[in-house]
């Protein structure tokens, strides 16, 4: 049970003159993660960011383009020197001793507290052997790292709410693994990648990718070798844009539902399998990053005598369906997208003959149309990929869209009723006040202004593509009409004489109008 005057120490108390690792800092949650530390618990004393060189960028050059970024706008304007608290330590998770040198080793263990462990795949068809080597061998070797550590106060797991996704009803305890994972770990080594590519499917089971199979073998993974260490587990759903911070429908990236969006937008998207009726659990990234935060203020505070797992879910108290994304051809008409290449209209089905039906007519033969037009104009073909592209996700994520689970919260609630009134507001837990319709709107208006850098001042310009866009369709449908009715008339009397009726009906009416305009 919590001491009194553990209840009396707020959040931004709690983590005043703390030193923090952060794994995974230059991904979505990562980064928000930075940006919030920074800001609301501002007297911390030193945030260690692991971060591997990647596309001949160096580790500190990929942070301070990261710091550079919209995101940290604020901390910018506000409070810059703040920036200075953020440490690169070089290292790559798939790497022995996670690539770390042995004198940034001796200094993390010297000195951090809390460590966030947010680095993984989150790739759905990543080959099986490098998701366990990054979601479960990452597990292991920050294990080696943080048992060292003299001074830990807080071990946090970033899993997701699909780990257990072969479940209906999903509880805060981490189940028995699909599978044992250190046999597994060990038969990898020696199989080839065709091998192991082969029997992938009879490995994951009743699992849809090895993203949700090797993080459930990652959670055990860490209760079996975390004895003894201050561990909790956060388990987010389907991640989406901000709603509330850093701004409403902050999203910088192409992840998850955010690429369907702007390939609705775009014109692209006109079918997407899914079930309108099934629970659509979307958590806000700001939402997330605040369960991350009190998560490891009261494991740290209050030390639980068994480890926390927390749910980091929406639809237990706050219910969405996927009807919810009906109104984004809307939205996006509404505010539309400099890019759309067509105007946007999609629709949600659970007829896969269907949907296959409108891939082809909706978006492959419109795709040939425009590359065609592209390579006239001298310029490379894109859009037959970039549909195919769409089309894998679409089936990538169907398994989420067409089915939906129950999951209890009851952790992340008690953590709420300790907070403060002051916690509460800034770090906020309750989505019970979240409109999901405004949402939806919002993070829409987000993907043109934060992932496509569109500038919101000029929609007249975008409003005039969509409206060329629906002239030509308009265009281009009445052409084929009139073509194929003149196939048919070639073919037909009786077809011959109704095209005879009713443009003599339609040229009489032309005549009525005329008229009757004249007499006025």
């Amino acid at each position: 049970m919590a001491s009194n005057n553990n209840a009396l120490v707020s959040i931004p108390e709690y983590f005043t003159d703390k030193s923090i690792l952060i794994t995974g800092a230059t991904g979505f949650i990562g980064k928000v993660l930075v940006e919030k530390l920074l800001r609301s618990c501002s007297a911390l004393k030193t945030i260690y960011l692991l971060v591997r060189p990647k596309a001949g960028q160096t580790a500190v050059n990929r942070l301070h383009t990261i710091t550079k970024s919209r995101l940290f706008d604020r901390i910018r304007e506000e409070n810059p020197d703040v920036l200075d608290k953020l440490v690169t330590i070089e290292g790559d998770i798939m790497e022995p001793n996670l690539g770390i040198s042995d004198e940034d080793v001796a200094r993390l263990q010297e000195e951090v507290q809390i460590i966030y462990h947010s680095a993984a795949t989150v790739r759905f068809d990543e080959k099986l052997g490098l998701s366990l080597k990054l979601n479960v061998g990452s597990v292991q070797k920050m294990l080696q790292l943080a048992q060292g550590m003299k001074k830990l106060e807080v071990f946090l797991h970033v899993s997701t709410a699909y780990a257990n996704c072969d479940r209906k009803k999903i509880e805060e305890v981490v189940y028995p693994p699909p599978m044992d994972p250190y046999k597994l770990m060990n038969a990898t080594e020696w199989m080839d990648e065709d091998m192991l590519a082969t029997i992938t499917p009879k490995i994951i089971g009743n699992r849809p990718n090895t993203y949700t199979f090797t993080k459930a073998l990652g959670e055990y993974v860490l209760l079996q070798e975390g004895g003894g260490l201050p561990i909790c587990i956060v388990r987010p759903s389907i991640v989406g844009a901000g709603w509330k911070e850093p701004v409403p429908g902050w999203i910088d990236n192409f992840n998850g539902p955010s690429g369907l969006f702007i390939a609705t937008g775009m014109g692209l998207l006109r079918s997407m399998l899914a079930d309108s009726d099934a629970i659509a659990d979307i958590s806000p990234v700001d939402y997330v990053v605040n369960t991350l935060i009190a998560a490891s203020w009261h494991t740290g505070l209050h030390r639980p005598a068994t480890t926390p797992i927390y749910n980091c879910v929406t639809s237990s108290t706050n219910p969405s369906k996927w009807e919810v994304i009906d109104n984004i051809p809307h939205y996006y008409t509404k505010t539309p997208l400099e890019v759309a290449f067509r105007r946007p209209n999609a629709a949600f089905t659970q007829n896969p003959i269907v949907h296959k039906y409108w891939n082809i007519i909706g978006s492959k033969i419109p795709a040939y149309f425009m590359d065609l037009a592209l390579q006239l104009r001298g310029q490379k073909p894109r859009m037959v990929k970039m549909v195919d592209r769409i089309y894998k996700t679409v089936e990538t994520l169907k398994y989420f869209t067409m089915h939906h689970w129950e999951w209890s919260n009851h952790n992340l609630e008690a953590v709420q009723a300790l907070m403060s009134e002051e916690d509460k507001k800034k770090f906020y837990l309750d989505v019970r006040p979240l409109h999901w319709e405004s949402y939806i709107e919002a993070y829409c208006i987000g993907t043109k202004r934060f992932v496509l850098n569109e500038d919101i001042n000029s929609l007249h310009v975008a409003r005039r593509n969509i409206k060329i866009l629906r002239n030509i369709r308009w265009t281009f449908n009445t052409v084929l009409l009139v073509l194929i009715w003149r196939f048919l008339i070639a073919r037909s009397q009786i077809a011959q004489n109704l095209w005879y009726f009713v443009t003599n009906l339609f040229f009489k009416f032309l005549r009525y109008c005329r008229a009757t305009s004249s007499t006025h």
